[in-house]
Order: structure tokens, then C-alpha cells, then sequence
């Protein structure tokens, strides 16, 4: 995606590894949002942090911050600060007051940013590439604490010219010491905390660092006003940057490295910077509501991971620049080969730029890299803590791209988060212990748990792991008709959930719902199947009962001849006086309880179908029935323009923006009073996975109306394309997006049984996508009768190819050897189990 003028204006790009905290990339290229802390810091600024260019030659010598116009905010910004902020101007630590460049291209295809800069003064145009790291299945390095940042220059000149490269950083902590640690050809300058502790919570480090041999300036001259960047800029106009140490530490100290190149007519040249952060203690800095907790364990520290594999952000940094071209040519790699795709570009968009919550501040790994997550960001704060089971849900990125790091999710919820009887707490309790939260558990959010785990098992093939874990798997999924589950969900066993039943809109339903009930069903369909397989047919049979029944009685009763809805008679004031909820409940004004969905059509009526669309589960409602919904679903959900449409709640759609809505009311129901919670919002993990559905379903360019219109509201010029927002910032509910990846491309993913396939919903003679496994990652290549499916790392171990467009297969080849196989309806079973790093089949079609 290209972006300039206008839609530069919101961009923040982050940088960083997943769990780390990141930096963001502004459109016009300054740095901002340092989120490296330990904690969110939307907004800041790292004091005059900034990188300019300077080029020498016979005869000129210029010098600009390689940086364009802010074209926002001219008045300033509100911080509540005196003699700052609005009314004060644009900020000077935007370095917008010295020579900068008139205008630049941000070219942002996550993970890698290249923008170029332009000027009528500045001869020729400089580039900047910035990325950290995002390669499947390479956890270690997607999750370093490092900016990568690389200048480019060709020389228009007919003349050779020097190019100049100057990074300069600022010191962010209290007391502040600024060291230079080159060695083995980098040049580097370590920015400490002074006088405190590595082993305290206020500790840090940042390192500057650049390859070759470069000048570093410890320290900007000292003084008082504007004296040091005064000092700084006439060094880097005249003669160059001078050396200047101070003994006693600082307050408000920047150093500064400069890489020199000389370059001849027409040749080119590339300098690289690092920048890489150590905060290595984690602390409980967030408050936890009452009912999560029984002990007060704020203050209770634990490492970071990366704390635990490098020694200090000098070390992270020289393993980035030592290892750069590796590193680049694999994110590169995989980057290419999403947008190589031939899906629209609209998915691409959305897939990729979602991608970039697993590098912000909502993630962070534990001591032993364990995944953790809020659900999103606030300002300086995690936005609703724990991994939050029923937003997680939606997710669908790190499963396929990083699937050790999902598992160690399902593998704390398991350990960690549920009790003997089954009970789930859907917000993992930091720092770790046994000790589930005191909240109800959450019904989409348990039995989501149940189909992950599933998924992650089909995803990774390991049996090991399913029988460590298929006891407490069967609990969670059993705890619906628990004695111990004091909500009653399904008490009778019949399949329908009736009861109290807590959901990620925050709120509870009192009757069966299709969208629960479509959880509950695919969990038993899960539970059913791995049951079988591990050889436990007596609960395969009882999960298959308790299945049929339930899909049968929703099927005659949920259906309403249009869209599927929520069975409750909103005036039976008993049916919440049952649970002691009438004051939270009942709205006695109106006689009816409240929250509720009843006839309405919800966006999420069909997502536990969504879910088995992508996992392999089949059939949950009546097919014929799920296409008429979601062609009303579409008519009723669906918004052109909400400039006539009213919303009391939070606003991610206005004025002439199109959006689907999470519960609509059509000409003919009655609303209730108060409805459901969030009603009238259009959140776009919601709208994802409403538009995969769709496309699971062959409904493609409705999908693709429903994922477009949440892309346009996120075009750089209205908000950052790289900062989906619900519950704050980075909200990790908009990875939905990624699975309409599996989703177009028909895959087939079953590695326990050594199978894989795909059937393309669209360009099924000239198809290609990218696709990950736990075993190995790659894309497949349909061109007419020949498939390809290729491995870029790891490898395939198959018994069977599922293929259902293959109608006449001719040969099968394997790593370059011709493979024995029978085919009969699509299904390419080998005589023998193939291993291999590419397979191709030719067939006629």
C-alpha cells in the first residue's frame, strides 16, 4: 500500500519484536510512540530522537532531517502541560523547524515500512527501510528488542559525493550515562540508567548502534534552553559531529552516530542503524478489578524473555546488524510471499496490517516465552488484561504463523486457569500461580478453548501434547452440564444451553442463542473427535449425542425463516430471578430483562460455523439455512453510510463510512428496550469474521464489501492503518482478518493424519497463497492442471493429498521423484508416507 500527503498524517508503523514493545514509524518518517518501556506510551516522543542526512560535495554541502512536512496539529497537541502543548505550536522535538524534506512515499507492506523522500534543494531522492524481524515458525528471531533501520543514496551527481548518515538517540531514563561500546566492526553507544539496578523494575538500556566504522558523539554539548540541539545542528552544518564526554550523569542527554560513504556517479549506497532496548523487569503495573483476584500481587515482578536470551541491548544489537541480511532476506521472504497472493487486495491489506498487534504493546512473552496478552492498548496501560479467551477467539494469525506461541497459551489456560471442576477463568492471572479468577466463566470464551485446542492439535500434528492435555480439554468441554457450574448452561444434557451464559460483549443471555449454541456445537463436534481418536469411544458417542440433539432442536427453533436468533421471553422476570440477577437484569420500567438479543439479527449469529469452516468441523447448522441468513445477515448488518443510522456506543464508523453493526433489528421485530450491549457498534473483528463466513460460504465479493469497508475506514488520513481500534488501541480481535487466508485458498490442514489439501474459492485456474503449518510454511501454486505446494522451511510428512478439484491425476512427484498413489473423489492417498519439502501434482481437470 502507497501512501502520501494527506494520508500520511496518521500513520504509526510499529517496530519491535512480538512481546518486546515496539517503535512507531510515522508517515513523514520521525519516530514516535516509544512503546519499549514495559508499557504503552501512545503519543511520545523520545526528545529529539531523529535521523538526518548530509551530503558533501565539490561544491555544496547540504543538510536535512530526513523527515517530511507535518501537515496536523500545528497548534499542538494536548499533553495538560505548561508551556507546552496546544497553544504552544507544533512540538520542536518534531525537528519540523530545521531543513527537513518537502515530501515523501511511505510504502507500508507489514513487516517492512520503505518510504522515499524527496526534495527541489536535496539532489535526488534518499530512502529509509525499517522492519524487525517476522518469520513463521521462528519465534526467537520475530520477537527481538530492535529497530532496523537502513538509508539508501544513489548518487545523481556527475561528480563523487560524501553521504552522510546521522542517527541521533536520546537518553529516556533519570539518571542518564551515555557509553560508546564499538567492537568487531560496529560502531555503538550504550544509553544507561545510572545508579540503579539491573535487577529493579526501573532498569534500562538502549544502544545506538550502526555497522561499520562510524563516529559516535556520547553526548550533545550541555547547557541550559535550547543549547545542545543549537550545538548539535552547527557541528553537523560545519565540520562534523565532535567528541565530548561527561563524567557525572545527566538529565537530558542525546548521542549521535555518523556513517560516512563516498559514492561515485550513478553508484549507490546503504547505512544501517539499530536501535535496541532492555528493560529486562516486567512488573504488575496494572490494577486488577475485584473479582479477579484474591490477593493483592501488584508490584510482583518476572523477566521479560528476551531479558533471558541477551544480556543487554548492546548484545540484541549486534546479533541484529551481525545477522541483518539473514534476518531481512527471510522477512523480506515471507513478506513477498503474502503479496504475492493473487486474493484481492483488500484481504492482503487486511491480513497484513493486523499482523503488526502480535509486534506492539498488547503482547508481551513471559520469562519462559510463554504468549501473553492484553486485548488491546489504552494510552500509557494494557487494555483488559489476561488473554482474554473470548477475544483471543477470534485471532486467527499466530495459530498458523507462530503456533509454539499459541499452544503456550492453550498450555497456561490449562494449567493455570482452570479448576478441578472444569471451570475456565477466561483472564490469565499474572504473575503465574494457580489461581483462577472469581468471575463466572465465559461460555464462548471456554468452549472457543476447546475448538483451539483442537485446532492447535490439527495444526501441529502432536499426539503427546493432546494426551497431556485431553483431561482438562474434556472438563472444560464437560463443565457445561457440570453440577459445579452454578449458570446451568446445558444441566439436562440435551445440547441446547439454556442458563446464564457470560460472552465477549460482557454481558450475560438467558436463553439458547445461535451464536453460543454454534460454540457449544462445534466444541462437541471437537471434543467428539479427538475423544475417538485417542481411543475413548464411549465419549465420542456421548459428545455425538448430545450434538445431534442439540443441532436438530436449534435447527427447528433458533431459525426464524430469515436469520437465526435468541429464544427468551424478555418479560419472565423469573428466568433472572432464578440466578439472583434482577438488579443487574431487570429494567422495570419496560418489564423486560435486558441485554438480551432475542429476534434481532446478530452479526456473530453463525461464528462457531465460522470456526468449523476453518478447522475441518462440518456442518453446524443446516447449510441451506446459514446461506439465508447470511444474505439477510448482509441486508440487515451491513451499512452503506452511517450518517443517518444512530449509535449511542463507541464510534469506529461515521458520517458517509460503511460498516456492519453486531445486532440489527430489521422492519418487523420488535427492539427491545435495552438490547444488547455494544448493539450499534461496528467492531471489526466482528466484521472479519462476518466476512470470512461469508466467503467460507462462497459468498466472495460480499466478503470482500464487509472486510473493504473496514479497510477504508483505516486509509492514513482518518486513522493509522496499522492500528485496528475496539477496547483501545492494537486490538488483538482484528487478526480475524488472517484466516480469510485459509479460508479463500480451501485449506485442508490434518497433520495428525498426514493430511493437507487445498480447493481455491477463487482464480482456481491461476491461484496462489501463502500457507503454515507447525511443521513448515509455504504456498501453493495452482496454473491449470498443475498444483505445486511448495515449502520455504521445514517439511511435510503425508499420507494423503485432499485435492477436490483433482479429477484425473496423472502423476505425483515429490521432491523430483515420481510417487506411488491412488486418487478417487479428490482425495490422493500415497502407498507409502511421503516426507518432502515440495510436491507436485498434474492432473486434468
Amino acid at each position: 500500500m502507497l501512501y502520501q500527503n494527506e494520508h500520511l498524517n496518521e500513520i504509526s508503523f510499529p517496530i519491535g519484536g512480538i512481546g518486546t514493545g515496539s517503535v512507531g514509524l510515522a508517515g513523514n518518517g520521525r519516530l514516535m510512540d516509544w512503546e519499549i518501556f514495559n508499557k504503552p506510551d501512545k503519543g511520545s516522543v523520545l526528545g529529539y530522537t531523529h535521523i538526518a542526512v548530509k551530503i558533501t560535495s565539490k561544491d555544496k554541502k547540504i543538510v536535512k532531517v530526513l523527515t517530511s512536512d507535518i501537515k496536523k496539529d500545528f497548534t499542538g497537541t494536548y499533553n495538560k502541560g505548561e508551556f507546552c502543548g496546544f497553544g504552544f505550536g507544533t512540538a520542536a522535538t518534531t525537528m519540523a523547524g530545521y531543513p527537513h524534506f518537502r515530501s515523501n512515499v511511505f510504502k507500508g507492506e507489514y513487516p517492512i515500512a520503505n518510504l522515499t523522500f524527496s526534495d527541489d534543494v536535496f539532489p535526488g531522492e534518499v530512502g529509509l527501510m525499517a522492519f524487525n524481524p517476522f518469520i513463521p515458525l521462528d519465534a526467537f528471531n520475530s520477537s527481538l528488542p530492535v529497530a532496523f533501520f537502513e538509508i539508501t543514496y544513489t548518487n545523481p551527481l556527475d561528480d563523487t559525493v560524501e553521504f552522510e548518515g546521522v542517527f541521533s538517540l536520546a537518553n529516556p531514563f533519570e539518571c542518564q550515562k551515555n557509553i560508546e561500546v564499538s567492537s568487531d566492526g560496529i560502531t555503538a553507544i550504550k544509553l544507561i540508567n545510572a545508579n540503579v539496578s539491573p535487577d529493579s523494575p526501573e532498569y534500562g538500556d538502549l544502544t545506538l548502534s550502526c555497522d561499520g566504522e562510524g563516529f559516535a558523539q556520547e553526548y550533545w554539548y550541555r547547557g541550559t534552553w535550547y543549547d545542545s540541539v543549537v550545538m548539535y545542528w552547527n557541528e553537523i552544518t560545519s565540520d562534523g559531529l565532535t567528541k565530548r564526554v561527561y563524567d557525572e550523569p545527566g538529565k537530558k542527554d542525546t548521542c549521535s552516530i555518523a556513517r560516512k560513504v563516498t559514492i561515485a556517479p550513478g553508484d549507490s549506497a546503504k547505512i544501517r542503524f539499530a536501535v535496541s532496548w532492555n528493560c529486562p523487569v516486567r512488573t504488575k503495573n496494572w490494577s486488577t478489578d475485584e473479582f479477579l483476584e484474591e490477593e493483592n500481587v501488584e508490584g510482583i515482578n518476572w523477566k521479560n524473555y528476551y531479558a533471558t536470551v541477551f544480556e543487554d541491548s548492546v548484545a540484541s544489537g549486534a546479533y541484529a546488524l551481525k545477522n541483518w541480511d539473514m534476518l531481512y532476506s527471510k522477512t523480506e521472504e515471507f513478506k513477498n510471499e503474502l503479496f504475492s497472493s493473487t486474493v484481492d487486495d483488500v484481504i492482503k491489506d487486511a491480513v497484513s496490517s493486523t499482523m503488526s498487534v502480535l509486534k506492539s504493546p498488547t503482547t508481551m512473552r513471559l520469562e519462559n516465552g510463554e504468549f501473553y496478552g492484553f486485548e488491546g492498548v489504552h494510552e500509557q496501560g494494557g487494555s483488559c488484561e489476561g488473554t482474554c479467551q473470548h477475544v483471543w477467539n477470534y485471532a486467527y494469525c499466530m495459530c498458523f504463523l507462530f503456533p509454539e506461541l499459541e499452544r503456550s497459551i492453550r498450555n497456561l489456560e490449562f494449567e493455570y486457569s482452570t479448576d478441578e471442576t472444569g471451570r475456565s477463568g477466561f483472564r490469565l492471572l499474572l504473575p503465574l500461580g494457580k489461581r483462577v479468577n472469581r468471575r463466572r466463566a465465559c461460555l464462548d470464551g471456554q468452549m472457543g478453548t476447546v475448538i483451539k485446542a483442537y485446532r492447535e492439535w490439527k495444526i501441529c500434528g502432536d499426539d503427546t501434547w493432546l494426551k497431556k492435555y485431553w483431561p482438562t480439554i474434556k472438563k472444560l468441554l464437560e463443565y457445561a452440564w457440570s453440577e459445579n457450574n452454578c449458570d446451568e448452561w446445558d444441566r439436562d444434557k440435551d445440547g441446547v444451553l439454556e442458563g446464564r451464559q457470560h460472552h465477549t460483549l460482557d454481558m450475560e443471555l438467558f436463553g439458547p442463542s445461535s451464536w453460543l449454541e454454534s460454540f457449544y456445537l462445534a466444541a462437541l463436534r471437537a471434543g467428539a473427535e479427538m475423544a475417538e481418536y485417542l481411543g475413548e469411544s464411549d465419549k465420542a458417542g456421548e459428545y455425538t449425542d448430545i450434538y445431534n440433539k442439540g443441532k436438530k432442536w436449534s435447527d427447528e427453533n433458533l431459525f426464524n425463516g430469515k436469520y437465526f436468533i435468541q429464544k427468551v421471553d424478555l418479560k419472565d422476570k423469573s428466568v433472572v430471578e432464578h440466578f439472583g440477577a434482577e438488579k443487574e437484569y431487570w429494567n422495570s420500567e419496560s418489564c423486560q430483562i435486558k441485554y438480551q438479543i432475542e429476534s434481532g439479527s446478530s452479526i456473530d449469529q453463525l461464528c462457531g460455523q465460522w470456526h468449523a469452516n476453518i478447522c475441518g468441523l462440518g456442518e453446524i447448522f443446516d447449510n441451506s439455512k446459514v446461506h439465508i441468513a447470511l444474505e439477510n445477515m448482509l441486508k440487515n448488518n451491513y451499512k452503506s453510510t452511517m450518517r443517518d443510522f444512530t449509535n449511542p456506543w463507541r464510534l469506529f464508523a461515521l458520517n458517509d463510512e460503511s460498516g456492519t453493526i453486531i445486532c440489527d433489528y430489521p422492519e418487523g421485530t420488535q427492539k427491545p428496550a435495552i438490547p444488547v450491549p455494544y448493539c450499534e457498534e461496528s467492531m471489526h473483528g466482528f466484521e472479519y469474521q462476518f466476512a470470512g463466513l461469508l466467503m467460507s460460504e462462497g459468498y466472495i465479493e460480499e466478503g470482500i464489501k464487509v472486510a473493504k469497508a473496514v479497510r477504508d475506514r483505516y486509509n492514513g488520513s482518518n486513522r493509522n492503518p496499522w492500528n485496528e481500534i475496539e477496547c483501545g488501541s492494537n486490538y488483538a480481535r482484528s487478526m480475524a482478518s488472517f484466516a480469510m487466508l485459509p479460508i479463500l485458498s480451501g485449506f485442508v490442514f490434518d497433520l495428525p493424519k498426514g493430511i493437507i489439501g487445498f480447493d481455491p474459492k477463487v482464480n482456481k485456474n491461476d491461484f496462489r497463497c501463502l500457507w503454515s503449518l507447525g511443521t513448515g510454511w509455504g504456498n501453493v501454486v495452482i496454473k491449470n492442471d498443475l498444483t505445486v505446494i511448495n515449502l520455504k522451511k521445514g517439511e511435510l510428512k503425508l499420507t494423503a493429498l485432499n485435492l477436490p478439484y483433482a479429477k484425473n491425476v496423472k502423476s505425483v512427484i515429490a521432491d523430483g521423484k515420481n510417487i506411488d498413489f491412488s486418487s478417487k473423489d479428490g482425495i490422493i492417498s500415497f502407498d507409502e508416507t511421503v516426507v518432502c519439502s515440495s510436491i507436485e501434482v498434474v492432473c486434468n481437470r
